[in-house]
């Protein structure tokens, strides 16, 4: 029935009134969502909300757009406002909004699973911010969805394994989260995705073979998870890949040989850190596009055959930290082809296997290379003078290496030069002036080598440096003035060990931010400066080994932050100062000088391990342990007469002058460099007696017993005659391997030396005074006792940065055992009972009564026959061990993750709690797996400013070199790679 005119128009008007009615209401609900939006905002420096009220249409309010034909929210566009507080669920209500961008603020909560509602969203924007909780699962039924961005907050739990094959996400960002649980499967559906970074999460599991339905993909980045298992070979078949990130993860496999033959897109290959062996594929020069290249940290060895010539983007090269090469003078042949890389920035080869001599063409490389590492390898021969042309050079990694001959003038050509490591070296000659050139260093180490001449004083232009290593050289004559107006000297200053002479000048008190100020073992006389009291900062004084006199400056008790003080081995003179009282020193040796009169009892001095005063033969009182005399307050002296004094005057003068005399001839003639006072010890006891130890342990008393093994007893002895305490391991031959353990001992210590293993100074195969068969072993004096001690003691405790040292120290000791001593040496007993710890807390290993030489060949498979003697101790001892297995270096690693997680977590292996086949290995892998780490490691390590990721990291290495099966253990390399990329402590 058609309608009538007027009946019409009435319909057309109520419909319109209607639509009109629907479509405010809309846009009502919209308004609404947005004023609750805002009123969960707490913080807008920017006054960016400011505009939201109702003196303007919300349409126009500051990050809103609305729709063309209707008053709709389509975009919020509110990024980088700085704005705090979190997102209400009323977003939800905005049914028309499309994009979503709140990213760079500091939003914190969940994200609402309203946000599911959105059926016409786009985009999700909500990078770096601090949500927190699970990803709504109903987020990804939005159809239309295609990019969502949520990296850099701290989601948790898993991602929801809910994508559909309809979807059309193409962007997936969820790095650097704390997602757990594995990939899931369903990713494989998102056929249309083209970037999928699931980076710095907590992800493991292997990588679903699914993935290889994403054809479109142009970049994959799934580096620092804890993947596991073979690399898919598929992922090298993805032709539109141009990034490949699986860094910092457990995957293993070799490369491919056509790697870049079927991916000639790649710009970054980044593969670091995970277990990858064979060869670098020379293939992989055909990835023209190439501009990063990351295999560090894995297995791969062989010859570097790369021609790197045709990668001209490249400027990232990592190759650290693997088995390239072969010692061979070939191995840098690969070099030449860098020359045409001229862009070049980061080159890395550092901890390998290369030898050979650094090539003239090395001044060809890019003018942009900043960074150039090439430590710990065996490169030999001299630095080439075309170095100087690398004027962007700012660091320049060329320690622990074989170099020798001088150091290059050309070096001073560097003008950018920042960071320089040379020690640990064979470089003779001067110190070049030309060094005076680089205005901008900051790091300078050129310790442990053969450097002799003066300290230049050109180093004065050094406006920037923090720290300064030139210990353990020839350097002679006085310190420049110029070193101690350094100001910006922070983190230290090692002069040690040298020749060096002369008095400290005033200057010395410009360095009012100095840390660390080491002047050992040097021909340093004269009083002490008052201005040292300037250095505010000093927390570590050594002055010991040097010709210094008069008394310790009163000025000194203004250092209140000195953890460490060693004057030994000087003339020092007068009563001890009692205002070391109330410096909380942790370590304190007054030995062998000239104090006199009664040892203060507070403080430190109550602590008989934090000090040592032997060798002051005036000194009285004090706590009971130090065994001194009792003061006498009514002793009295005698008053001479002026002739006698005047007669004892010149007497006491002309005797000190003649002593003066020959000490400054004596330590002018003897070589510092390779036999410090310890190492001459040695010399002089080489025929040493049984006599001779009986008389220095005062017949091997109860109170010199320091230590029982399974095989021994350990003194503490000293002699007089020169002044030095020892460590004496007397065997126990009347038990079973005793003997046996001795010869293991002397053979496995007989070729080795390393700043982290105890040092032997001599031994004794003698005949006691019953006529019974003796033999000792004599090793220097550990005055911090064992390790053990430390962990497990209600008096005193090791903070995180002492243990991560201390974790370190052994690592660098392991390496030097395995893989750095000529045969391959299993410690075979490595606990902390087996880690003393000197006067500075470095770690020594000692004990290698069980120890076992291995031959080069037979290294991590050891083929000798087993031994009668039971290997290890229970709870370190790897569970091969209990099963007749032969000893290998994997199980020093085993037993070094259970050391490292016990300092960690402070628990014992034996510890009541682990029972029922739960163990500290479990314990630890169960809680990385969960992510309550920082729920089981020892409550002393926790602080405000803790290090969550460092600890983490530090709990992951020790549960992967624990694992039960050797060869998922990681080897001795790979620990010391990730500790240092874990803490950065040796050069940050």
């Amino acid at each position: 029935m058609l309608l009538s005119k007027p009946k019409a128009v009435l319909v057309v008007a109520l419909v319109i009134h209607m639509i009109g009615a629907v479509y405010g209401s809309s846009a009502e609900s919209d308004h609404l969502a947005l004023l609750e939006i805002k009123s969960k905002i707490t913080l807008d420096p920017q006054g960016a909300l400011t505009s939201w009220n109702d003196s303007l249409p919300f349409c126009q309010w500051k990050g809103v757009t609305c729709g063309r034909r209707h008053r709709r929210v389509t975009k919020l566009y509110l990024q980088d406002l700085g704005l705090g507080g979190s997102l209400s669920p009323y977003i939800g209500n905005m049914s028309f909004l499309g994009s979503i961008n709140l990213g760079s603020n500091q939003l914190h909560g969940s994200i609402p699973p309203e946000i599911g509602r959105l059926l016409r969203l786009q985009s999700v924007y909500l990078f770096n911010n601090s949500f927190s909780g699970e990803i709504p699962a109903n987020m990804f039924s939005c159809s239309k969805l295609s990019i969502i961005k949520l990296q850099y907050n701290k989601l948790s739990g898993k991602i929801p394994n809910t994508f559909s094959s309809k979807s059309m996400i193409t962007v997936l960002d969820l790095d650097t989260n704390h997602l757990t649980g594995g990939i899931p499967p369903s990713v494989g559906n998102l056929t249309s995705l083209e970037i999928l970074s699931l980076a710095y999460n907590q992800l493991k599991g292997s990588i679903p073979d699914s993935l290889k339905q994403l054809k479109n993909l142009r970049k994959i980045g799934l580096g620092d998870n804890g993947l596991v298992g073979a690399f898919p070979s598929f992922m090298y078949n993805l032709s539109m890949l141009e990034i490949l990130d699986f860094s910092e993860n457990q995957l293993e496999g070799s490369l491919p040989s056509n790697l870049c033959l079927s991916q000639p897109r790649l710009t970054w290959i980044a593969l670091g850190g995970n277990h990858f062996n064979g060869f670098l594929p020379p293939s992989i020069s055909n990835c023209s596009d190439l501009e990063l290249l990351d295999v560090a940290s894995n297995d791969l060895k062989g010859e570097i055959a790369t021609n790197f010539g045709r990668l001209q983007h490249l400027w990232s090269l990592y190759l650290a930290a693997n088995k390239f090469g072969s010692k061979d003078l070939e191995d840098m042949n690969f070099c030449s082809s860098l020359s045409n890389c001229t862009n070049l920035e980061i080159m890395d080869i550092g901890d390998n296997q290369l030898g050979g001599v650094l090539p003239n063409s090395l001044g060809n490389f890019s003018s942009k290379l900043s960074f150039l590492g090439m430590a710990s390898n065996h490169l030999s021969g001299t630095i080439p003078s075309s170095i100087g042309n690398l004027l962007g050079l700012t660091t320049l990694y060329l320690d622990t290496n074989n170099f020798t001959g001088l150091i290059p003038e050309s070096i001073g050509k560097l003008q950018n030069l920042q960071i320089v490591y040379l020690d640990d070296n064979y470089f003779s000659g001067v110190i070049p002036r030309s060094i005076g050139n680089l205005s901008l260093l900051t790091k300078v180490f050129l310790g442990e080598n053969n450097l002799e001449g003066t300290i230049p004083s050109t180093i004065g232009s050094w406006k920037n440096i923090i720290a300064l290593d030139l210990n353990g050289n020839k350097l002679s004559g006085n310190v420049p003035k110029e070193l101690f107006q350094l100001s910006p000297l922070s983190i230290g200053l090692d002069l040690s060990q040298n020749n060096l002479s002369g008095v400290l000048p005033q200057e010395i008190g410009n360095l009012k931010l100095i840390g660390i100020l080491y002047l050992s073992k040097n021909n340093f006389i004269g009083e002490l400066p008052s201005s040292l009291s300037s250095c505010a900062s000093l927390e570590k004084l050594d002055l010991s080994s040097n010709l210094f006199y008069g008394s310790l400056p009163e000025s000194f008790s203004s250092l209140k932050g000195l953890n460490y003080v060693d004057v030994s081995h000087n003339n020092f003179s007068g009563h001890i100062p009692t205002y070391l009282q109330q410096i909380p020193l942790k370590h304190l040796n007054l030995s062998y000088n000239n104090f006199e009169g009664e040892v203060p009892v507070k403080g430190v001095f109550a602590n008989t391990s934090a000090i040592s005063v032997i060798g002051n033969t005036r000194l009285c009182g004090g706590i009971p342990d130090l065994h001194l005399p009792k003061c006498n307050p009514k002793r009295r002296t005698r008053k001479l007469s002026v002739r006698v004094v005047v007669a004892v005057s010149l007497c006491s003068t002309v005797a000190g002058l003649g002593l003066l005399t020959f000490v400054l001839f004596y330590c002018r003639i003897k070589k510092k460099r390779d036999k410090p006072s310890k190492a001459r010890l040695a010399e002089s006891f080489e025929k040493i007696s049984y006599g001779r130890l009986f008389k220095a342990t005062e017949g091997f008393s109860a109170e010199n017993l320091i230590g029982i093994g399974s095989f021994s007893s350990v003194y503490k002895g000293g002699f007089d005659e020169n002044g030095f305490t020892v460590a004496i391991k007397v065997l126990n031959l009347q038990r079973r391997g005793g003997f046996k353990s001795f010869m293991a001992e002397c053979e496995a210590l007989r070729n080795i030396r390393h700043r982290n293993l105890v040092k032997v100074i001599t031994s004794c195969s003698s005949i006691d005074f019953q006529g019974n068969d003796f033999k000792a072993l004599v090793y220097d004096f550990m005055p911090n006792g064992s390790l053990d001690s430390w962990l497990h003691s209600v008096d005193r405790t090791l903070d995180l940065v002492q243990r991560i040292s201390i974790i370190k120290d052994v690592a660098c000791a392991l390496d030097y055992l395995h893989c750095r001593c000529g045969n391959v040496i299993v410690h075979c007993d490595l606990k902390p009972s087996n880690i003393l710890l000197d006067a500075d807390m470095v770690a020594h290993v000692g004990d290698f009564g069980l120890a076992k030489i291995l031959s080069l060949e037979e290294g991590s498979y050891a083929n000798a026959s087993s031994s009668s003697i039971i290997r290890g101790t229970v709870g370190y001892a790897p569970p091969e061990y209990g099963l007749g297995n032969e000893v290998s270096t994997s199980g020093d690693m085993y037993s070094y993750g259970i050391l490292l997680l016990e300092m960690l977590i402070g628990k014992k292996p034996v510890d009541p709690m682990f029972e029922g086949g739960l163990g500290l290995h479990s314990y630890a892998r169960n809680a990385l797996a969960d992510g309550y780490v920082l729920q089981i490691v020892d409550p002393v390590l926790l602080s405000e400013d803790v290090n969550e990721i460092s600890l983490f990291s530090l709990v992951k290495i020790g549960v992967q070199c624990s694992y039960e099966s050797p060869q998922d253990r990681m080897d001795i390399g790979t620990v010391i790679r990730e500790l240092f990329r874990t803490t950065f402590a040796s050069r940050s």
